[in-house]
């Protein structure tokens, strides 16, 4: 259900910073029309600590409304470091419908190996969904050890992994040490070929927000084992993925679906959008694969 490309669905709000519903709606079709495997709304990519629980409810609500006619999964995201409040998050969308959960491992208090093991552990016994750890300890300042990660898998509904520790090393050892069956999902579009060309099952991409069909493409080229076909399609588009990192995300991507005309290039404290010298940046990335269509105008 999890495999090929799942996009980090960016949030949409309107210049009064309230959640632009119309816009959420409009992405969500662009994403299936072009066909992409999976959705992932509500993570971080979705500016989700900056939204409130009913906001993050409703943004999941319109997700799987929009999804469910195409029969495409909604991998949500409930993640923190509050256990009891994560799990709170997760058995709503399950209500809601979702069929998974993606959830970042708790940030900033830095539990033990031992502690990461229990909160996983007590979300997948309180949630009967699929669950995919979140594993990017440039952001939470704790990394989920490949051992921790081999417990983990023993637990029935803990599926899979998006690795985004950036160590490929230690994606390597985390595929050879978790059953075959276990998802490793790249949570960097950058390293989506490499991962995959040593058993990784796909990626949750922030690119596919702005080129969901391409990704999709490079995805399943990587699947069917034509990595020389998927390397077409990284070379295309590598200077636009690295544009898409030049600060931190999700600044530069709303800010290139902006000047696509996809959204309004409006971020919640404390995200701002990319300095001019950067957005210059972007904006030529965008034009020299011919994705610039027409600044947003208000509708």
């Amino acid at each position: 259900m999890f495999t090929g490309c799942g996009t980090a669905m960016v949030t949409p709000f309107r210049q009064d910073l309230s959640l632009d519903e119309n816009a959420l709606r409009r992405l969500v079709q662009r994403q299936i029309g072009a066909g992409i495997n999976f959705l992932v709304p509500c993570g971080t990519t979705g500016e989700s600590p900056t939204l409130s629980n009913a906001e993050q409810r409703r943004v999941v609500e319109i997700t799987i409304e929009e999804a469910r006619r195409a029969k495409v999964p909604v991998l949500a995201g409930a993640g923190g470091n509050n256990t009891a409040h994560v799990i709170e998050m997760a058995l709503a969308f399950k209500a809601l419908g979702a069929d998974g959960i993606l959830s970042v491992s708790p940030y900033y208090n830095k539990p033990t190996q031992e502690g990461l093991y229990q909160h996983y552990k007590a979300i997948a016994a309180a949630v009967a969904l699929p669950i995919i750890v979140y594993n990017i300890p440039g952001r939470t300042g704790a990394n989920v050890e490949p051992v921790t990660l081999a417990k983990l898998a023993e637990i029935e509904n803990i599926v899979g992994v998006k690795e985004a520790s950036g160590n490929i090393s230690q994606m390597a050892v985390v595929l050879a040490s978790v059953p075959e069956k276990f998802l490793v999902l790249s949570g960097d579009d950058g390293i989506t070929i490499p991962l995959m060309s040593i058993g990784g099952q796909g990626v949750i991409s922030v690119v596919s927000n702005e080129i969901p069909g391409e990704m999709t493409r490079l995805a399943q080229l990587c699947l069917a084992g034509d990595f020389a076909g998927a390397l077409q399609i990284h070379r295309k588009y590598l200077r636009f993925i690295e544009a898409n990192f030049l600060e931190t995300n999700p600044g530069p991507v709303k800010a290139a679906m902006a000047l696509m005309g996809l959204l309004e290039p409006v971020w919640r404290l404390p995200m701002v959008g990319p300095r001019p010298e950067n957005l210059a940046k972007i904006r030529s990335a965008l034009e020299a694969v011919g994705l610039i269509q027409q600044v947003y105008a208000a509708r």
